[in-house]
């Protein structure tokens, strides 16, 4: 599963993201994607706020989804796997997995699966548009099944 990903961004989990029970706290699983996603446009050379001020189109969140398949303890090291699954007219689908850093290709070391959606939306109207012609060229030049 782990070769589906051709970018990650890892972590190392602190102290203040795990809860009572010495895990990872559910609410951070969505800020270690958010904050991979971030980095996996910035590795793709995609401007993102340069963008949103020059087209005034940015994206809104309209589904997030964990799957928690083992737990994530204090002070371990984690990567945060990001794919471009799909792109629609107007949204794309953001395939998420997180893993025991330096882990082997298969699923024994997999923590959480995921799955992002965003829409391009028209900043001052908040309607859907559709993804840049551009942005789409982006993509597809590092996700292989999109190209």
């Amino acid at each position: 599963m782990r070769e589906e990903f051709w970018f990650h961004f890892p972590f190392r989990v602190r102290y203040s993201e795990v809860d009572a029970q010495a895990v990872v706290f559910n609410a951070h699983y969505l800020t270690y994607f958010d904050t991979a996603i971030t980095e996996y446009f910035r590795a793709l050379g995609y401007d993102y706020l340069g963008e949103v001020a020059r087209t005034g189109i940015d994206f809104h969140t309209v589904k997030s989804v964990v799957e928690y398949k083992a737990p994530i303890r204090f002070d371990e090291d984690i990567d945060v796997c990001v794919r471009v699954a799909r792109i629609g007219r107007s949204s794309i689908n953001l395939a998420l997995a997180i893993f025991a850093k330096g882990s082997g290709t298969g699923s024994e070391d997999l923590r959480a699966t995921g799955e992002i959606i965003w829409v391009a939306a028209d900043q001052k109207t908040h309607q859907s548009v559709a993804v840049t012609e551009d942005l789409r060229a982006l993509i597809a030049s590092r996700e292989k099944a999109l190209a």
